[in-house]
């Protein structure tokens, strides 16, 4: 285990990239800057990780990974960008196979081709879910379960699941190599 030296930071500050955003205005610019500053922490939670390490389960019975959160991740932009705010729910959902549960389970052994192909599923669907919000407003209604709901409670709902991920992720990554915080 190893200490990242920073006083309990990931990085030092001035070498942060979720800091190179600047002041954001407005609602949206505030929403959005709020769901980028998450994405780019699980990248950092990530980085520098072996597959075998990205793989490593947490804590039994919990099969959570930092790989399975990145697939899980995938899946949940998949789904609230392209079948939610797009309109399309006959999209099948990512990992919805029995024992995949969620993105969270895969087969075989965690490997360089396993974990190519999970972080390029999710930069295809954070991209995409990036040109879903330029074209949108906030106040657009959608179709969750049969009931109206707005945009931004959309995007609101995605800074939470990655606020609760993230979590994990720093959870996770502290048991591996003793990295944590920010």
């Amino acid at each position: 285990m190893t200490n990242p030296g920073y006083d309990g930071m990931w990085l030092p500050q001035d070498q942060d990239p979720r800091a190179e955003a600047g002041p954001t205005r407005g609602e949206l610019d505030t929403l959005v800057g709020y769901l980028e500053a998450y994405r780019t922490t699980l990248e950092l939670k990530c980085q520098g990780l072996t597959p075998e390490q990205l793989g490593t389960k947490s804590v039994p019975p919990s099969n959570m990974s930092l790989l399975g959160l990145v697939r899980h991740m995938a899946r949940v932009e998949q789904s609230w960008f392209r079948r939610v705010i797009e309109g399309h729910p006959e999209i099948p959902r990512m990992f919805q196979e029995d024992g995949l549960d969620a993105g969270f389970n895969w087969v075989g052994e965690a490997d360089e081709a396993t974990v190519e192909e999970a972080w390029t599923l999710w930069r295809v669907e954070v991209e995409h879910a990036r040109e879903v919000l330029a074209g949108t407003t906030l106040d657009t209604l959608v179709d969750v379960h049969g009931e109206p709901s707005e945009v931004r409670d959309l995007i609101v709902h995605m800074i939470e699941e990655y606020a609760r991920h993230c979590g994990h992720a720093d959870l996770i990554r502290e048991c591996i190599d003793g990295r944590a915080g920010q």
